[in-house]
């Protein structure tokens, strides 16, 4: 018999996780936007529930200009003011600066890389030890477990769903970069 895994499976009102689950979690992403988002809101969950960053990603959206990297990274002080104002989202203001200066960061990388997909394609594969080295001297408030859940959650790294979960045998045959 075929199994959710093991939050979704012990608690099924949870229907916000299990969209997320379903659809999102370990998923593979190429966009930069859907990347950026995905790192902005694992930055944002630090210290708080993943429920309450999952019920806020629409405002995140919203207020971070659909999680456009050049829009972000042009962000001044008035952009910053607004964000520490905006109670749709997380108004801490090292999370709000981090947020900016990654996307100035991925700015950077893309001179090299083409995209942040083409930087972490270009560093994969490696251990979590080397992605969390690898991260904290390329981004802004970033840790071992941010890190990763972002691996994980874009395909980077296993263990999003148990092997017996449906969803695994489905993002298995998208082929992510973690079974590469």
């Amino acid at each position: 018999m075929t199994s959710y895994c093991e939050y979704i499976r012990d608690h099924p009102e949870d229907t916000l996780h299990k969209a997320y689950h379903d659809t999102q979690y370990g998923f593979p992403l190429a966009e930069d936007a859907a990347l950026f988002e995905r790192l902005i809101l694992e930055i944002n969950q630090a210290g708080l529930s993943w429920t309450l960053i999952l019920k806020r990603a629409p405002e995140f959206q919203r207020a971070y200009d659909g999680f456009d990297v050049d829009a972000v990274a042009a962000y001044g002080e008035a952009d910053t003011a607004r964000l520490l104002a905006d109670a749709g989202i997380i108004r801490n203001r090292l999370k709000v600066r981090a947020a900016i200066e990654n996307a100035r960061r991925i700015q950077d990388l893309r001179s090299e890389y083409g995209s942040f997909k083409g930087w972490l394609d270009d560093h994969h594969p490696r251990s979590l030890e080397e992605w969390v080295k690898l991260f904290k001297a390329n981004f802004r408030f970033v840790g071992g477990e941010i890190v990763k859940e972002f691996l994980m959650s874009t395909g980077y790294l296993p263990g999003a769903h148990d092997t017996d979960c449906p969803i695994y045998r489905e993002i298995a045959r998208l082929n992510p970069p973690w079974m590469r």
